[in-house]
């Protein structure tokens, strides 16, 4: 019987991995929002010298990783799997970007969870003994999104008030048995959750569902509240899918509100830019943690944080064949000390 399975969804990690290097490039609308000083690169040019957008998200996560092991000081053949995916057919993005750099490839589709996904399975190798050094990362690019799930560029299409941006970013985390950390010390498995929305630019409210469970089961698995974390952030469900998610823990009589963000809400202004509900895409909650999270956890601005990252499982066919939206979420908690 496994001693690291707690309750029905969760996992305590004996031996947490240490976060030996994490790094985050993003493209220039990113850059002029209000987290510009924690992005490790903000590219003016939306193709990163490629000719497709699809090329430019490769060069991303490339780059990414290149720079999350530099700072780690680990060359990439210390590494021994990469957890990898992103939004595009069959993962192009990452296959494509990281086919030169010779690391066992394990190849994830989580929409925009994957950051929680990978980070969830590379500490899970490392803290059950089978690699000491591995790695997590995943990107989006707004142009080869709406290319794939909504409209030509050229359409112009008009963009409802639940609509969100796609990101134009990559986060990438390197992993290590031993370090100073931070620590990746518990995760939790989130249930495909489906509640019957079918609006493919009201992401936010298919996916607020899925973050409410499986944030219940974390609480529930670990016997703790939500303020035994300095922060609880989760992936991209922007100004729509955070309310529902703050009135479903209120109904619960639960107020996670006080110590409560969304990476949507944080990597964009949108007083100041033309965002709408906020931010979404793989590359949106993977740059936030890469950058402003991690670094303030460094910085000693927080001790505990709980990183839920959301997803929605959808894609351009079942959208067109008039599917709901059934959403994921995974939590992974990070913390500065064992």
């Amino acid at each position: 019987m496994s001693k690291k399975h707690i309750g029905k969804q969760s996992v305590a990690l004996p031996n947490p991995p240490s976060i030996a290097g994490h790094a985050c490039v993003v493209g220039k609308k990113e850059g002029e929002g209000p987290l510009r000083d924690s992005f490790d690169l903000i590219n003016e040019d939306s193709f990163f010298g490629e000719k497709t957008w699809e090329k430019a998200e490769s060069a991303m996560q490339k780059m990414t990783l290149s720079m999350a092991l530099d700072k780690a000081s680990l060359p990439p053949s210390s590494v021994e799997y990469v957890f990898a995916g992103d939004l595009l057919n069959q993962c192009i993005g990452s296959s494509f970007g990281l086919r030169d750099m010779d690391i066992p490839f394990w190849g994830l589709y989580g929409a925009c969870s994957t950051m929680g996904e990978s980070l969830s399975l590379s500490a899970m190798a490392i803290d059950g003994g089978f690699a000491d050094t591995a790695a997590a990362i995943t990107s989006s690019h707004f142009c080869s999104a709406e290319r794939q799930f909504r409209y030509p560029l050229e359409y112009g299409g008009q963009r409802p008030p639940t609509a969100q941006w796609t990101v134009t970013g990559s986060g990438a985390i390197v992993l290590t048995a031993d370090g100073d950390g931070p620590y990746i010390t518990h995760l939790t498995c989130g249930k495909i959750v489906d509640q019957g929305i079918k609006d493919a630019n009201n992401m936010g409210a298919a996916m607020a569902p899925a973050a409410y469970s499986t944030l219940s089961a974390h609480f529930e698995d670990l016997a703790i509240e939500p303020s035994h974390y300095d922060l609880i952030v989760t992936g991209d469900l922007g100004a729509v899918g955070a309310e529902i998610l703050v009135d479903f823990f209120r109904n619960d009589g639960i107020d996670i509100a006080p110590n409560y963000d969304d990476c949507g809400l944080m990597i964009f202004s949108r007083d100041q830019q033309d965002v709408h509900a906020g931010g979404s895409g793989c590359g949106c909650s993977a740059s936030v943690l890469t950058g402003h999270l991690l670094n303030g956890m460094r910085a000693g601005r927080w001790k505990k944080i709980l990183f839920a990252a959301t997803g929605a499982l959808l894609s351009p066919v079942s959208t067109q064949q008039g599917e709901s939206i059934p959403s994921i979420c995974y939590a992974v908690s990070i913390s500065n000390t064992r």
